[in-house]
């Protein structure tokens, strides 16, 4: 498995940029990394080289609802209205924090990804910088009909964890970040994960490019993505990470570490009903994270990101013990590869 593991990495090495780390508890099966973190400069990416999550931090999230779970703050079955004022908005009084973890809320979002619509078009209108907090988002969404009844369906909601996230500041009495940081990140150990804005520095954080092309697809230049989303990370998405960190917080999860076993049981298994066909079974949203499931058993439980500029997929292998953690800082290579790289490892998990 290890050298079909980095066959597939050399045949995509020369358009990735990034890293990609698999290993299991005990074992590293491949760490690597390729590509340019700055291109003015033709700094390279190492494996330590920190990078954008874009929505993986909607992981961190629901690591953090569930530990106030844990303490008694908050209930599942609450209803977001119940923890924060949303009086006057187009929020249904009806959507609970479960619900909300699960994509079933069926909350307008700010931009309907799942319908086509382009998140970074939201800012052709208005400045990128002026979302820095979980309430500036508010307006983005808070006002739109909702796509469905709560509980009757399933679609990705990026806004759904901005309410999770203000509920975390209701509830703890501190803001979104500092929560996060205190409790997750540093809880975990996750010594190199943190939250950096585009305008200010960002030690050993990589910058993200996307290719600016011409009406037939040909490439033009690489551009730098600083006005694509908001310029700092809050509970949907941003948050600065490396490979290595993915792998701790996974493993943090696993052993206790951040959650009784009740909870970590929770984030561990899929709590949809919902299922959609996928090639190697089904596909569940849980907690946080999605799940594939073959023949009824997990094969894998993931959390992916993409922005322009930024791809990242957190994922982990429960019957194998195996982390695949990428992390890239412009489009191309890094979607395939991880699908080639999933091939093996389920090719692995049928041989069991």
């Amino acid at each position: 498995m290890r050298e079909s593991l980095n066959a597939i990495f050399e045949a995509h090495a020369e358009e990735f940029s990034g890293v990609c780390l698999i290993k299991t508890d005990a074992d590293i099966l491949l760490s690597v990394a390729g590509g340019l973190a700055n291109r003015d400069f033709d700094v390279p990416n190492r494996v330590d080289t920190r990078f954008d999550t874009a929505s993986v931090t909607k992981a961190f999230t629901a690591a953090a609802i569930l530990l106030l779970a844990a303490q008694g703050l908050l209930r599942l079955t609450d209803k977001i209205h119940e923890i924060i004022d949303l009086h006057g908005t187009a929020i249904p009084e009806d959507v609970t924090v479960e619900q909300l973890l699960t994509h079933t809320s069926g909350i307008a979002d700010d931009a309907e990804e799942e319908a086509g619509e382009s998140y970074s078009a939201l800012f052709i209108d208005k400045p990128n910088y002026s979302l820095r907090t979980c309430a500036d988002f508010l307006p983005q969404f808070a006002f739109k009909p909702p796509n469905f009844k709560a509980g009757t369906n399933v679609m990705y909601n990026n806004c759904a964890f901005i309410l999770l996230g203000l509920a975390i500041e209701k509830l703890s009495g501190m803001d979104y970040r500092s929560f996060v940081t205190e409790r997750i990140f540093e809880a975990a150990g996750m010594e190199n994960t943190y939250f950096g804005a585009k305008d200010e520095i960002c030690p050993g954080a990589a910058e993200g490019y996307f290719a600016v092309r011409d009406e037939h697809g040909g490439f033009i230049r690489w551009s730098k993505n600083i006005y694509s989303f908001p310029p700092i990370g809050t509970a949907d998405s941003g948050a600065l990470t490396t490979a290595g960190d993915l792998d701790i917080f996974i493993r943090a999860l696993k052993n206790g570490a951040l959650l009784p076993a009740e909870y970590a049981d929770m984030i561990f298994n899929p709590h949809c009903n919902f299922p959609r066909p996928h090639r190697f079974g089904t596909w569940r949203t849980g907690f946080g994270f999605e799940f594939i499931e073959s023949e009824s058993e997990i094969f894998c439980m993931y959390k992916e990101g993409f922005n322009p500029g930024v791809n990242a997929i957190c994922s982990y292998y429960p019957a194998l013990d195996v982390s695949l953690n990428m992390l890239s800082n412009q489009g191309g290579a890094l979607w395939k590869m991880h699908g080639e790289m999933q091939d093996v490892l389920f090719a692995e998990f049928k041989n069991q």
